[in-house]
């Protein structure tokens, strides 16, 4: 990000601090809490958001070198994703061309091949079909066309990109804008090591989940005793790149910039850059790490919902934690991590976790109560809340639904 637009941005959050007064997008919206229970309307995204729209999946350091591979099912599609020897990020349904058993078990490992456990069909990294046990029992198959039913895979400026249907095309550009294209590989987030993940799973509907990263309104509140002793609230810069947006609050540190020439403003130091990324990414970007939390319904039940939640640094900051670049395990909690060297790291990954589910969740587990009991028709998104108005309304306008109503009095 260029430093005259970091330097306005911090001005413009430092205005907002000094006068008392956050954000105002002067107008305040009525939503119908059907919208979080209504079966119709998540048939409708399920399709359209995720059975057939592209997939962030993760940052490239899921997969950190050649035959390295990640599992996942969280939109409905089996998916297996490879970074084949020659450092190719590839896709495919995680499906046996026998019998559709899974090729491939676990959530991440290092392989160059998968074999079906039914019986035993080998599959390269690659997707192509290498082996048939007995296959002068089972009868003639045409290896070559085969393998895996590979899907439109992307990686581009640090960020793992899957659309699920295979006949799909995929372009990240066209679906992100130049502007937020070229800002996000500002980032560089293809340097970051993975870390580890956490699964948070909640009765909630998921665009209740996607609004609790919606507005600073609450930090001073709800989060008293956690985030809000490290983020300031009641301020926020935003932009809008058509369904997506960026989402900008300062934490204690921007205080301590206005000692500093402007040439020596660093946004990242003094904030959280937050990134909305249609229909389901929430990216957190700090100075040396990254959350990148993706949000799913379940497409039985509008009132709950499936929050995977990773974690990604700098290096440095690895290597110092724990003594190595990559973490070998997924789950950075247990024992012999803590014992290891890495108690740090290890904390500050449960502290944001727990705060999204014990709080944030939490919130949002009461709110769709009250929506499913159907005596609260309404709720209100403040002039104070814009993100809110932009996500309701970014989805709304792709289901061909009405925008929210302003309250006009």
């Amino acid at each position: 990000m260029e430093q005259s637009l970091q330097v306005d941005i911090l001005k413009e959050l430092m205005r907002q601090l000094d006068e008392g007064r956050n954000i105002d997008a002067g107008v305040q919206y009525r939503m119908s809490t059907t919208s979080y229970v209504c079966t119709d309307q998540a048939k409708k995204e399920w399709q359209a958001f995720f059975r057939d729209h592209p997939q962030l999946i993760g940052l490239s350091g899921e997969l950190p070198g050649p035959d390295t591979f990640i599992t996942m099912e969280d939109f409905g599609t089996p998916l297996l994703a490879t970074r084949d020897k020659t450092g190719r990020f590839r896709a495919f349904l995680n499906s046996c061309r026998h019998r559709g058993a899974r090729v491939a078990n676990d959530a991440r490992g290092k392989a160059s091949m998968f074999t079906c456990p039914f019986h035993h069909w080998g599959y390269g990294n690659t997707g192509e079909l290498i082996s048939i046990p007995n296959e002068d029992h089972f009868g003639p198959i045409d290896k070559s066309c085969n393998g895996l039913i590979e899907l439109p895979a992307v990686e581009r400026a640090g960020l793992l990109w899957v659309h699920p249907q295979p006949d799909r095309q995929l372009d990240i550009e066209a679906l992100l804008g130049t502007e937020l294209d070229a800002e996000i590989a500002s980032h560089n987030l293809g340097d970051l090591a993975f870390a580890g993940s956490t699964t948070i799973d909640k009765n909630l509907n998921w665009k209740l989940a996607n609004d609790t990263f919606g507005e600073t309104y609450h930090f001073q509140k709800l989060h008293k005793d956690t985030l809000g002793r490290l983020y300031l609230g009641n301020n926020l810069h935003l932009t809008e790149y058509g369904r997506h947006h960026r989402f900008i609050t300062a934490n204690g540190a921007i205080h301590g910039m206005r000692e500093l020439p402007e040439e020596q403003w660093a946004l990242k130091r003094a904030t959280f850059v937050l990134y909305y990324l249609f229909p389901n990414i929430q990216m957190v970007c700090n100075e040396k790490s990254v959350s990148l939390i993706r949000i799913y319904p379940d497409p039985e039940n509008t009132g709950h919902s499936i929050t995977q939640v990773a974690f990604y640094y700098t290096k440095d900051v690895m290597e110092e934690a724990t003594g190595e670049t990559e973490l070998s395990r997924d789950d950075v909690y247990d024992a012999e991590r803590r014992a290891g060297g890495s108690p740090n790291l290890a904390a500050s990954l449960e502290v944001f976790s727990s705060t999204i589910s014990d709080e944030d969740y939490v919130m949002g587990e009461m709110q769709q109560q009250a929506a499913e009991n159907g005596l609260l028709k309404e709720i209100i998104f403040g002039r104070n809340e814009p993100a809110l108005h932009h996500f309701h309304n970014s989805y709304r306008e792709a289901l061909n639904q009405p925008p929210l109503v302003p309250v006009t009095s």
